[in-house]
């Protein structure tokens, strides 16, 4: 596992985030050192998953904004079933390249594709850690329309995401908890200010109210927060 030095040196220029060759080769060690709670959400959305599965007559799973394939893995090693099969959903060949060199599972079909013209089949389980964040706002709605049309009335829709906060006070404690975690966790404060300056544009963060009425316009019937970490937060959402 490379260690994340995306932004250890000063960058004259800072351009917008992307999930390219050189953030693929260190993503897990950015993003675990970067998500408070990660290392608890993802192999309870594989627990999770599994099941769900359980009560489902499909067995197709997909794992959206798939990056290295973190959860793809907990699913697999959670169902414990030859009969699972996953799609395995990212936009940025650089992901899916180094993805393909850790996962080899005939269960597994990655698929190198825009989430926001994705074209869903019937399936019993959607998992979207970390993703809708980068998803254009006017598109966000959209796909879970989508996803809602083809999950099993017994399925199960995943969503972790960086939550804002309404009340001020709430959000600057939160923000500055997550610096602190950051701080922990060996980031400079060039580091730390340099990747701010990056993901402003493309990670563009709503509140949990703002989640749960998406949720429910999109045709969702039940929204249950299962894990908050600051403002790190994980959804599980039912037909």
């Amino acid at each position: 596992m490379k260690r994340d030095e995306v932004f250890r040196d000063p960058q004259q220029q800072i351009v917008d985030f992307v999930f390219d060759e050189t953030v693929a080769a260190a993503f897990t060690d950015m993003i675990r050192r970067s998500v408070p709670g990660y290392e608890v959400v993802v192999p309870m959305t594989g627990l999770l998953a599994a099941r769900a599965l359980r009560h489902c007559a499909s067995q197709a799973v997909y794992d959206l904004g798939c990056s290295l394939g973190a959860t793809t893995l907990a699913v697999l090693r959670a169902s414990g079933d030859d009969s699972v099969q996953i799609n395995a959903v990212d936009n940025s060949p650089a992901m899916l390249e180094r993805a393909t060199e850790l996962i080899s599972d005939d269960r597994v079909n990655f698929v190198e594709a825009d989430i926001a013209t994705l074209e869903f089949e019937p399936c019993a389980v959607v998992l979207m850690n970390w993703v809708a964040q980068f998803l254009s706002p006017a598109t966000r709605l959209e796909v879970l329309q989508r996803i809602r049309q083809q999950l099993d009335p017994n399925g199960l829709l995943i969503v972790s995401e960086k939550i804002r906060f309404t009340n001020p006070d709430e959000q600057t404690y939160c923000e500055q908890a997550h610096l602190d975690f950051k701080r922990a966790n060996g980031y400079s404060e060039l580091e730390i200010s340099q990747k701010r300056v990056a993901l402003e544009n493309v990670m563009i963060i709503d509140s949990e109210a703002e989640h749960t009425e998406r949720f429910h316009a999109a045709g969702f019937g039940s929204v249950q927060k299962w894990f908050q970490c600051l403002n790190w937060a994980s959804f599980l959402v039912r037909p």
